[in-house]
């Protein structure tokens, strides 16, 4: 537990109804001693934990009427008594009783502080605080979702699971270290493969999760891609819901790309309406164009959009040799203007204008970015656990294949390797650098 009191500010800037002040540490009963009188006869010294007080908050120069609550170590956030001020939302108030907590002792908190101590208090994994900051920090509804799993310790508990059998294999190799017999030694490193296969697999599939724990973090990359004047921007405008595309019938009117995020059952799309892709002489468009080629190539899914399939040149086949081998949505546009129905080579027809068909190329979009929809689950959506788990995966590899070539001391260390990688998510074995990197992306306040 540490010993210093520390204190921030736990809402976010500007005003509001309330604003929360928030006291972590050995004593910080004293500090509110001296701030808050409680309405009553009540003494704060008598506070019951987890009990809401009103009364009178002292800002050193003015005075507050708002709530004070204790919570007593270590049923708190951070493991250590906690008091939170309740005050009204004015960002002078709440400056004004910040700096009185620090005039009474306490010392400005840093970046994620609180839940630094929550960790080092064994109050929640390292994941766990990582999963705090992707709620706190997510931009779609899935995001939330997926860090509040990474919160709730679902991933944690399964590398522990993994850990545990992997030290209990290390102690069945140092066994058999310590008391060599030629028959048991070939018999154990039989059992020690099948079970380090078995290990890995699990790894393996945990691994895979990233491919969408990744989107759904950063988002799928759209790329509207396909002929000037096709109606590629009307047709972002349309799915966004506001303009944010000019647009007009000059050929060419756009000339770099233009991004928008939308939300599609809870995920991020970020759509790239891109310049159309044809031979131009204006040196400027041509800029956009090879900037378009480039968006279109590391694009998740490309959208090409074309008013006919039946008569593509070669300038659509330019588009689509670009796009070959990523999933792909063919969009015939302006159907308004046509009344033409044999059209057959189309995933959806459209309209910006209508506003025809757009549902279906949105449930298109979350298709080709995720597959069928289904029940929510944990994925991995942090690089850095990605990293480690490859680094553990390759560790039992080695270990597979060294079993029956190496001695069982040699295997052991490729074993243990792989624990010390596990251990960077749940934080067993992470580094001082990789805690402060983690905790450096934190709020002050939280």
């Amino acid at each position: 537990m540490m010993e210093e009191n520390i204190s921030a500010i736990a809402t976010p800037p500007g005003k509001g109804g309330v604003a929360i002040i928030r006291i972590s540490g050995k004593n910080p009963l004293d500090i509110a001693k001296k701030m808050f009188t409680p309405v009553g006869k009540t003494a704060v010294e008598d506070f019951e934990p987890y009990r809401m007080y009103p009364g009178q908050i002292d800002g050193g120069n003015f005075c507050d009427y708002g709530l004070c609550v204790y919570f007593k170590a270590p049923a708190s956030y951070t493991g250590e008594d906690i008091v939170e001020f309740q005050c009204h939302g004015g960002e002078s108030v709440a400056r004004g009783i910040l700096k009185q907590t620090f005039r009474m002792g306490a010392k400005p908190a840093g970046r994620g502080e609180f839940t630094k101590r929550a960790f080092l208090n064994g109050k929640l994994s390292l994941a766990s605080a990582e999963g705090v900051a992707d709620m706190i920090n997510g931009e779609s509804e899935a995001e939330v979702k997926a860090g509040y799993l990474l919160y709730s310790e679902k991933l944690t508990n399964t590398v522990r699971d993994l850990q545990s059998e992997l030290k209990t294999l290390l102690a069945g190799i140092d066994v058999s270290v310590d008391y060599p017999e030629e028959d048991i030694e070939e018999q154990h490193v039989q059992e020690l493969a099948i079970a380090l296969q078995g290990l890995r697999m699990r790894l393996s599939t945990l691994t895979a999760s990233y491919a969408v724990g990744k989107k759904i973090k950063s988002g799928v990359t759209v790329a509207i891609c396909g002929k000037p004047n096709t109606g590629k921007s009307s047709l972002l405008n349309r799915m966004l819901g506001y303009d944010k595309a000019i647009v007009s019938e000059i050929a060419g009117t756009t000339r770099d790309a233009v991004e928008g995020v939308l939300e599609i059952d809870g995920r991020k799309f970020n759509l790239y309406d891109t310049a159309g892709v044809r031979e131009s002489g204006d040196r400027i468009e041509n800029i956009g164009i090879e900037r378009a080629e480039s968006i279109i190539r590391s694009a998740d899914v490309a959208v090409f959009v074309t008013e006919t399939m039946q008569q593509l040149d070669d300038e659509d086949a330019r588009v689509l040799e670009m796009v070959k081998g990523k999933p792909l949505i063919k969009v015939i546009n302006k159907i308004d203007l046509t009344n033409d129905e044999t059209e057959t080579d189309a995933d959806v027809l459209t309209s910006a204008v209508t506003g025809e068909g757009i549902a279906r190329l949105k449930e298109l979009l979350y298709e080709k970015g995720f597959g069928e929809r289904g029940e929510d689950a944990a994925f991995l959506i942090e690089e850095r656990h990605f990293e480690a788990l490859t680094r553990a995966n390759d560790a039992l590899k080695r270990a597979i294949d060294a079993c029956g070539m190496q001695p069982l001391d040699l295997i052991g260390i490729d074993v243990k390797e792989a624990w010390d990688a596990l251990g960077e998510i749940t934080g067993e074995t992470a580094t001082e650098a990789i805690i402060e990197e983690i905790f450096s992306k934190f709020c002050v306040g939280k």
